[in-house]
């Protein structure tokens, strides 16, 4: 008798068993849930843990609350403010911050992925069809990324999504471009260098000019001291001979005889002649008045 009445207390017990598993939920720390009863929102769970819901009439669905990844699948093609195509490869990182909004709207993780893909596109184009291709190698890169990030949260505000960063990884030209900008770009180069050169011999032609006016000056400075000195030594010269001249002057006309003779008389075969009594060689003439021994 005691087995006729226990099967159905097991019975009993497994399906009390079976609802209650059915009526535990849990959200771990990584998760958000919200709680559906056919289809109409119960309640949001952000908190981790254990939650229990009515079995068979509610069900719940999870969502990541970490920050998660956008990878554009090719790169996104770009014209610039100076007519540069370029191809821009770069990525997103973004987080469920409304899990309501992000189920009413997306439905599913791949629909919102390509939604933002989307607003990615857009944002990029939009945002770096306004520039230079400078830009994108500059310190406002930085600036252009926030903007970038700014566009896309506007549009990602409809389905709950928080854009927490847009990085550009690259920003190539085509490869039928590249040739035809580098030739460019060497033109460019090779004519500024050569305005720079230019004006390195215009500069080098003023300083030599100025360095030559300056030599010229102080060289003709110089000849006028050297000439006021030479002038001046010669006047004391004068001074001091006609002076000591004037204490003497038959030593000053022997004097000037002998500078005569060295003067006449110079090199090695010197051949002077005149006429014995000739007055120029009374000093050679010896015993005669007025004659030095």
């Amino acid at each position: 008798m005691r087995a006729t009445w226990l099967a159905p207390v097991a019975v009993v017990v497994v399906i009390a068993a079976f609802i209650g598993y059915l009526s535990m939920a849990v959200v771990t720390q990584t998760q958000q849930a919200i709680v559906l009863q056919f289809g109409a929102l119960v309640r949001v769970v952000k908190d981790p843990g254990l939650m229990f819901i009515m079995p068979f009439t509610q069900t719940v669905r999870y969502f990541d609350k970490r920050i998660l990844s956008l990878e554009m699948s090719d790169p996104v093609g770009v014209t610039t403010l100076d007519k540069k195509r370029i191809d821009v490869d770069s990525f997103a990182r973004y987080r469920i911050a409304d899990p309501v909004r992000y189920y009413q709207s997306a439905t599913t993780d791949e629909a919102a992925q390509q939604r933002l893909a989307t607003l990615m596109n857009s944002s990029l184009r939009r945002v770096l069809g306004r520039q230079d291709f400078s830009v994108l190698l500059s310190a406002d890169r930085e600036k252009l990324m926030r903007e970038i990030r700014d566009g896309m949260q506007e549009g990602a505000n409809d389905f709950g999504v928080e854009i927490v960063d847009v990085r550009i990884r690259r920003a190539d030209l085509p490869t039928e471009n590249q040739t035809a900008v580098f030739k460019r770009m060497q033109a460019e180069r090779q004519q500024e260098a050569e305005g720079y050169r230019a004006q390195g011999d215009e500069d080098a032609l003023k300083i030599t000019a100025d360095a030559d006016k300056q030599a010229t000056v102080i060289k003709a400075d110089a000849t006028r001291k050297s000439d006021i000195l030479r002038g001046e030594g010669e006047a004391e010269r004068n001074r001091i001979l006609s002076e000591a001249f004037s204490k003497d002057p038959q030593f000053f006309e022997f004097y000037r005889s002998l500078k005569a003779y060295e003067a006449s008389m110079t090199g090695q075969n010197t051949t002077v002649v005149m006429s014995p009594d000739n007055p120029f060689f009374k000093y050679f003439q010896r015993g005669q008045s007025g004659g030095h021994q």
